[in-house]
């Protein structure tokens, strides 16, 4: 079985979605917990949320594997991403409300993770490094937009109700002050959305490793909390709120491409 699918777009825009996937082996999954075998921390529709990205010309990455094999978006020496607060590991044994993923005692062990690493990390970050070379070779420039999602309520990571829009720029490292100032303009005049830019969630691995605006690499991160475009109990797509949504990414992504 492929570990991802890629799209080769024609503009300077690559599309990561690298936790959208939602198969896990069934050896691996013999050994997850009842409740983590329904994946329920999967970045849900996100690929289908953002198909309009192909018609802009984007190259779009996508991987097969859930977030429960191989966390694609953090990096593979595990170091934690948001220092003294609860979060999920590189191959995580906590699901997003605290409870487990594994079956006691079948936890990965360091040479299971090196192996995943190995055949599902390495391959997805291989491509999304050769094709941000192939873009950045062509046009002289390129943005790396991470699209992600998350449930709205989620007390054992963050304290409150998510907001709606969550820009994430590593505090501004991972993309130019030009390229931030846009956005966070296209996000306010908006006026549907709530919205923070460097919240809770401030871009992760991918964001802060790939982001390199000095060279022409800029990153950008986009948590959207599921309750804008899904049923976040049943995980089912809602037509409505997500017709109600793509306009507003469809402007952050044609901002990127301005």
């Amino acid at each position: 079985m492929d570990t991802f699918t890629l799209h080769r777009g024609t503009a300077p825009l690559l599309v990561s979605l690298p936790h959208d996937g939602t198969h896990v082996p069934d050896a691996i999954m013999a050994r997850l917990t009842d409740s983590a075998r329904r994946v329920p921390d999967t970045d849900w529709h996100v690929a289908r949320l953002y198909a309009f990205a192909r018609e802009l010309g984007a190259s779009v990455l996508v991987p097969t594997h859930s977030r429960y094999v191989v966390d694609l978006n953090r990096g593979e020496d595990d170091v934690s991403l948001y220092p003294g607060q609860n979060t999920t590991g590189l191959c995580p044994v906590r699901q997003f409300d605290g409870s487990p993923v594994y079956r006691d005692g079948m936890e990965p062990g360091p040479e299971d993770v090196r192996e995943r690493v190995e055949r599902y990390w390495r391959p997805y970050h291989q491509a999304l490094r050769a094709e941000l070379d192939r873009v950045h070779a062509t046009h002289g420039r390129v943005v790396l937009w991470e699209a992600h999602s998350i449930r709205g309520v989620l007390p054992f990571l963050f304290e409150g109700l998510l907001p709606d829009l969550n820009l994430g720029t590593a505090g501004g490292a991972s993309c130019s002050p030009e390229l931030q100032e846009r956005l966070g303009l296209a996000l306010a005049g908006q006026g549907e959305y709530g919205w923070v830019a460097n919240g809770r969630f401030k871009g992760g691995h991918i964001t802060r490793h790939y982001g390199r605006p000095e060279l022409g690499i800029d990153a950008v991160q986009l948590e959207v909390s599921q309750r804008c475009y899904m049923d976040e109990a049943t995980h089912a797509w809602n037509p409505v709120a997500a017709a109600r949504l793509q306009p507003v990414l469809h402007t952050l992504l044609e901002t990127c491409l301005a």
